[in-house]
């Protein structure tokens, strides 16, 4: 990637209009409505894979604001349990209010994981920035008392994951493991990228060891080998891990990765929210950022 395709997508890229960036972000999001993305969900049932659908928002302002994606997610586990699909959903604590209200957010989540259970689904909390971590912790370890089926994230880049995974194990646990990608302050977060790998292949090492229920959610090829060759050495059940990837990142490795019989699940995010997500995508991928920018000025 070159110089200027960065400093477009730090500087220049917000400056695009809605209109120009719309026609990129269908790579990332299939739409702003449920049936965009079910569709998607259909096709990549079809071709073997597992889906997720997020509906995307985040730090709901009011109560108001975070009951009303709650309804929405309510309204998603019901269309995948009509269409009996292969696919649950991931949710922001932040979008469920917990800014707002702990206690509130916390009965959201709940509701939705009891929703969950009578349409034999799943719910997975997402992981935020840093300001997030604990509470999002404190409500995944609440909420596994008395569900089954909850997952959380961790995030390798920072400091104190390995030990949280740990604390974790004490009891049956579901987690997706990710590098991260908020913006954090080095005393918390690793900023060298061969740590957080590092870190990375010993938190899915640590859960492949201990039984719990393994989200290795990468497009880093690196990192696929890797899991890949650690999966070789500890056979775990192939029911105690899958792979998990973004939708409309790395389609060929993702391919790669379901010719070789892993399970796959494919993250969907949709909805009115579309464009600052689609920002932030094509902020981590500052070649096509630069494109985006050249195509608004042949208009």
């Amino acid at each position: 990637m070159g110089l200027m395709d960065k400093v477009v997508a730090g500087a220049v890229l917000p400056l695009v209009p809605k209109f120009v960036a719309k026609r990129f972000a269908g790579r990332y999001v299939p739409g702003e409505k449920l049936e965009d993305a079910l569709g998607v969900v259909r096709r990549l049932n079809s071709l073997g894979m597992s889906a997720t659908l997020d509906v995307l928002g985040e730090f709901s302002s009011s109560l108001n604001e975070a009951m009303s994606a709650s309804e929405e997610y309510k309204e998603v586990l019901e269309a995948i349990a009509d269409e009996k699909l292969d696919c649950n959903i991931s949710l922001k604590p932040t979008h469920m209010g917990l800014k707002v209200s702990r206690d509130k957010c916390y009965e959201l989540i709940k509701d939705m994981c009891e929703k969950a259970r009578q349409t034999s689904n799943f719910v997975r909390i997402d992981m935020e920035d840093s300001s997030t971590t604990q509470d999002t912790l404190d409500l995944y370890a609440r909420l596994r008392k008395e569900y089954d089926n909850v997952g959380t994230v961790v995030q390798a880049y920072l400091r104190r994951t390995l030990e949280d995974v740990r604390v974790l194990l004490a009891s049956d646990t579901n987690l997706r493991v990710c590098k991260g990608v908020y913006v954090e302050p080095r005393k918390i977060a690793y900023k060298d990228m061969a740590i957080i790998n590092d870190n990375f292949m010993a938190i899915v090492e640590l859960m492949l060891l201990n039984g719990g229920y393994t989200g290795i959610a990468t497009h880093d090829e690196r990192l696929v080998w890797r899991s890949l060759d650690l999966i070789r050495k500890l056979n775990p059940s192939q029911k105690k891990y899958e792979f998990q990837m973004l939708w409309g990142v790395e389609n060929e490795l993702r391919d790669i990765i379901l010719e070789t019989g892993h399970k796959l699940r494919i993250y969907i995010p949709y909805g009115e929210n579309w464009y600052a997500y689609s920002m932030r995508r094509l902020k981590e991928n500052p070649a096509l950022a630069g494109h985006v920018f050249k195509a608004a000025f042949r208009r």
